[in-house]
């Protein structure tokens, strides 16, 4: 699609001058906010180190200048495109719905006029997953959380993030989001790969089981998976194909593979990028159809402001903390978009 010329007529609207045509856009975001907790300390889930007494010192100035570092990411992202917020943001790492709330409150999105999707998942450090949707583009009729149920090899519990599932109109088009925030490699990838399998094999009973009820169903899975597109809990659990030309009656197209295969990265770990956020959507979306929604483009959004800028971590995103230091940072990811278009008359 890389043809359009691009004349803004109205919010998220543009004409094509060379194809005569004008088109609605909509716009997705997924943001790992590392880390976004409150300054209270919950008895019921493990965050003390991020109180003010805590190892991290976590006071209520930092909190404030977190919350109004990641609504300024968001304000921004998809703005030299749509003129404005996204339309859908599903993020992770919040730790409940106050801190999401503030979020929205914040001066930079406030009129923005944002909903809120949230469950408490068991996750031992109590870190969520969450979407929001700008009341005026999408209409929820539906929303559940999955649980997925983990034990290691003593057969005890391994506690870990919800997968979210929210279902409603975008628009005139009906449309389902997930939300993930996959097992981390903590204990090494190889160690851990079995838990992201699962998360997978979970992922797709929800795809297939929304499938069942609806073949024709628009469904854009999106989250920190903690593995890169082409890690085997997408290529061999979920069919994932980084081409349309691929695509057949079973897999799901991630357009985040051709970013991947040119080294983009959203997080750096010892000089090495990975694309752990990521989207995939059922093969409906990568269509031409003129009458629906379908998918235009998506990247990382990296730009400067998020980059250390000196030294030895150069380039790599500016985090909130470095280990125990603080550094007044964004995050240790990149936010990852995407656009929708549909034809309008």
């Amino acid at each position: 699609m890389k043809f359009f010329t691009y004349v803004f007529v109205l919010t998220s609207v543009f004409h094509s001058a060379q194809s005569q045509k004008t088109y609605r856009v909509r716009s997705v975001v997924f943001y790992n906010v590392e880390n976004l907790f409150d300054t209270k300390n919950d008895s019921l889930i493990f965050d003390d180190d991020r109180t003010p007494e805590g190892r991290y010192k976590w006071t209520e100035l930092r909190y404030n200048n977190k919350i109004e570092h990641v609504s300024e990411v968001l304000s921004k992202i998809t703005e030299n495109v749509t003129e404005t917020s996204p339309d859908i943001i599903g993020l992770c790492e919040v730790e409940n719905k106050t801190v999401i709330e503030d979020l929205i409150q914040h001066d930079n999105l406030i009129k923005k006029n944002y909903g809120i999707i949230h469950f408490d998942s068991p996750d031992e450090r109590g870190i969520d997953v969450a979407l929001l949707f700008k009341k005026s583009a999408f209409l929820p009729s539906s929303f559940k959380s999955h649980r997925l149920l983990l034990f290691d090899d003593l057969g005890e519990r391994n506690y870990t993030r919800d997968q979210l599932v929210v279902g409603g109109m975008l628009d005139d088009d009906e449309f389902y989001f997930i939300v993930n925030h996959w097992p981390s490699r903590r204990g090494g990838a190889s160690k851990s790969k079995p838990n992201r399998i699962r998360a997978a094999l979970l992922n797709k009973r929800i795809i297939d089981s929304i499938q069942r009820l609806n073949p024709d169903a628009k469904i854009i899975s999106m989250g920190d998976l903690n593995d890169d597109p082409r890690d085997d809990s997408l290529k061999k659990i979920l069919k994932t194909q980084g081409k349309i030309k691929r695509l057949d009656s079973i897999s799901l197209f991630n357009p985040m593979e051709k970013l991947y295969k040119k080294g983009i990265g959203s997080l750096a770990y010892r000089d090495k990028w990975n694309l752990f956020d990521q989207f995939f959507m059922t093969t409906n979306l990568a269509q031409k159809n003129s009458e629906r929604f379908r998918f235009w483009k998506a990247g990382v959004y990296s730009p400067p402001y998020l980059k250390v800028q000196n030294g030895k971590y150069k380039g790599y995103p500016l985090r909130t903390y470095v280990g125990g230091t603080y550094t007044g940072g964004y995050s240790d990811h990149f936010p990852v978009y995407l656009f929708l278009i549909k034809e309008t008359e």
